[in-house]
This record gives structure tokens, sequence and C-alpha cells, in this order.
């Protein structure tokens, strides 16, 4: 016995505040207390978060390919990718911080493109496959997406502190740029995924 749903109660939750409402008759109705437009579910959802993956997987090429920060030391100048800035912090006597690059450059949006590309694909196909936990790899993957600009944020923090210095420089490059449009996009991703509608549409099998 299966616990009822809120379209068969007639109530529908504001995405904004939370508030729980009976469903309104029409399409442009707002929510009363934060004015918020009420939807049973997000419009267009699989086909927006299809463009918005797609398009940071393309991003996220050059962002691994481009160097992401140059280092200028007595002379010797270095530009640095994802990968190579790894392998240099872990040769100079930095291991934990090349683990946590490495975890926040390539594992993380990685993971992100094969969950979200996951359910993407079996919600379209209405799957009634593993339902509880691609629920529960939905919110893990909302959760860790906003530790993903941690790259970007250890390039900022060894510029500023090197500067501080007269033999050393540290200089963001593209990749940067382009790493962080990648975060960004596969943020708004799993924002407009809309996961009710992985168990509307195996309701129609």
């Amino acid at each position: 016995m299966t616990a009822p749903r809120a379209q068969e109660l007639g109530i529908i939750g504001c995405h904004v505040c939370g508030l729980v409402c009976r469903a309104p008759a029409s399409d442009d109705a707002a929510c009363p207390r934060c004015g918020a437009a009420l939807h049973r579910r997000r419009r267009n959802s699989i086909a927006r978060t299809w463009a918005l993956l797609v398009a940071a997987f393309i991003l996220y090429i050059p962002a691994n390919v481009l160097p992401i920060m140059r280092t200028v030391s007595l002379g010797d100048v270095d530009d640095n990718t994802i990968i190579s800035g790894v392998v240099e912090l872990w040769i100079k006597g930095s291991p934990s911080l090349a683990v946590i690059v490495f975890t926040a450059s390539i594992v993380v949006p990685m993971t992100k493109f094969l969950v979200l590309g996951t359910l993407l694909a079996s919600t379209q196909r209405h799957s009634r496959w593993a339902l509880r936990q691609r629920a529960r790899l939905y919110r893990a993957v909302e959760f860790i997406g906003y530790w993903s600009m941690l790259d970007v944020f250890v390039v900022a923090l060894l510029t500023a502190l090197v500067r501080f210095g007269f033999l050393s420089q540290v200089e963001p490059l593209p990749g940067v740029v382009f790493f962080g449009l990648t975060v960004v996009l596969t943020m708004f991703a799993s924002m407009s995924f809309d996961p009710r509608l992985m168990w509307d549409l195996s309701d129609d099998d």
C-alpha cells in the first residue's frame, strides 16, 4: 500500500518557500506567502537539463586542456593544467592539497555528468529501476555541487598568497574561466531537473 501523492490530495508545494497550498485551478496562480509562481512540475525540465549538461561537458574539455594557473619563480615560467597542477602539488610536498584539487576538479564533475546523465536517460525511458536510489543520487549531486568551486578557490588563494612575495608570482589563466562556467552550468542542470518526474513517468508504464 503506497502513501497518497500530492496530486491525488489536490495540494501543491511552493518551490521557493516550501508552503503547501491547495492546487490552483489556473496555471498562473502565485504562492500566497512569497508570491512565486506555482507549478506542479518544472516546465521542459528534461530538455533544459540535457541542454545545460551537454553545454557543461563541452566547456569541461577546454577547462582540462587549457592551463588554469601560471607560476613565475626566479624567471622560470610554468603553465599548469588541472592534471599537471595536481601532479606538481603532489611532487612539491602538498599531497593533501593535490587530493582536494583532484577530487573537486575531476572526480566531482565527472560524477555529476554520470549521475545526471543516468537520471535523465532513465527518466526519459519511464524506467522503474531503483527509484529510491536514484532519488538519493539526485540529492547527493545537489549536495556535492556546492563544493565543485574548490579548484577555483585554490587558484584564487594561491594567487593572493604568493603575490605577497617578491620572487614568485601566480596568475590565473583562461582554463579557470571554463572550469567555473562548467561548475555553474552543472549546478543549473541539477536545479532544473525535476526528480518528481521519475515517479510520475514510472506510474504510466
